[in-house]
């Protein structure tokens, strides 16, 4: 997605440890008209998909998977991240590891909102070692629900994320792919090397 990968080279901001911030746009303040058009993208890629729920985990996944939501018609639901490990008995729960904050999260969805008839979309901003999209899985699996794929706003393709997600046959489709940060500046992969074949 051109839009994207224009707006992360101007706006974006690599820092040491391989962490790009684009806290301008994304994660922090949100540009709505650049996020309609993320989610209008995702709905285009997974258009024949029978999708009755968009899932991801608070906070930084919430924009691109609402504005997906809005694109498809359906619901969003977003994992609550708690603080406590005792949870209610009407929560789906998992743990996701953060490499950027390196701190262990409990996330939970309520039962009430994940059943076994929802055909799930995942939506998230990064993808980088997996950890959040594991936890999403982990609870799709407890629901009993389908897993359809996985959309990406901003993949690193130089990290495990993708891998692990390949080994399970899971589609995945990522609007911006960075193959490397270079002398602080955000190298892309080739549009060809979208492994899904698909134009982003």
């Amino acid at each position: 997605m051109k839009l994207l990968e224009q707006r992360i080279r101007e706006d974006g901001q690599v820092l040491p440890g391989d962490v790009l911030k684009v806290d301008s746009f994304l994660n922090h303040q949100v540009d709505p008209e650049l996020m309609a058009e993320v989610g209008k993208e995702f709905q285009r890629h997974f258009a024949d998909q029978p999708v009755t729920k968009i899932l991801t985990v608070e906070s930084s996944g919430i924009a691109p998977a609402v504005f997906t939501g809005y694109a498809f018609k359906v619901p969003v639901v977003f994992a609550r991240k708690h603080k406590s490990v005792t949870l209610k008995e009407d929560m789906f729960t998992s743990v996701v590891y953060s490499y950027t904050k390196k701190v262990s999260n409990h996330i939970a969805i309520a039962r009430k909102f994940l059943s076994a008839d929802d055909k799930v979309l995942i939506i998230d901003d990064f993808l980088a070692n997996g950890q959040a999209v594991e936890g999403l899985i982990d609870i799709i699996n407890q629901a009993g629900a389908q897993l359809l794929g996985v959309g990406i706003v901003i993949e690193k393709t130089f990290q495990k994320g993708r891998q692990l997600l390949d080994k399970r046959d899971i589609p995945v489709y990522s609007l911006a792919r960075i193959k490397e940060f270079k002398d602080g500046q955000v190298v892309f992969t080739e549009e060809q090397e979208n492994p899904d074949g698909a134009e982003a």
